[in-house]
């Protein structure tokens, strides 16, 4: 098989396995929320920052957490963590401060039950290999944690697909949105 049919193949495994009626409630969630705040390290970082940059573009009240221009957080506004195996301390400790300050946390990981999920009003579980290739985790002949990624930016993608249509925003209108300084 060749690799692109491998990652494809790996992927739909792992998103098959994916309760899609949480997809749609995460997105009426993040649609009622008044800012949408992300957070992750490395790669489940960037998935995170892209899902901020299309909120963005679908209207959303975003922001990347840690950049200069993110604002204090507040009671109401949501956050959404990434880290496949729920463990990253810099991940966990911002879930967990967050929750004190009064937001809701949403969290991506492949473990129920880890601290990140433990911090979080909703558990968004995939069951895809991470870096760690922990029993109970998915197989994968990717390097480190590349099926979570991938899972997550799917994943969060079809959360943005159901936000977009709940707010009645179509691609003429996300466009108008996109950056024109480019």
């Amino acid at each position: 098989m060749n690799k692109l049919m491998t990652i494809l193949a790996e992927a739909r495994a792992v998103l098959e396995r994916v309760d899609e009626g949480v997809v749609n409630e995460t997105a009426a969630l993040l649609a009622g929320a008044p800012r949408i705040f992300v957070v992750g390290e490395g790669r489940s970082g960037l998935m995170a920052k892209s899902f901020a940059m299309r909120l963005m573009h679908l209207g959303a009240t975003s922001y990347v957490i840690g950049e200069t221009i993110t604002p204090s957080i507040a009671g109401g506004d949501y956050v959404v963590a990434v880290s496949g195996s729920g463990t990253t301390h810099g991940v966990v400790w911002t879930a967990e401060k967050a929750q004190e300050l009064g937001a809701s946390v949403i969290a991506l990981t492949t473990d129920a039950e880890s601290p990140l999920a433990r911090s979080a009003m909703r558990v968004l579980a995939i069951p895809a290999a991470t870096k760690h290739r922990r029993e109970g985790e998915g197989a994968s002949v990717q390097p480190l944690g590349s099926l979570f990624d991938q899972c997550v930016h799917l994943m969060l993608d079809a959360v943005c697909l159901c936000y977009a249509e709940s707010r009645g925003v179509d691609n003429a209108a996300a466009f108008k949105q996109h950056s024109n300084l480019e």
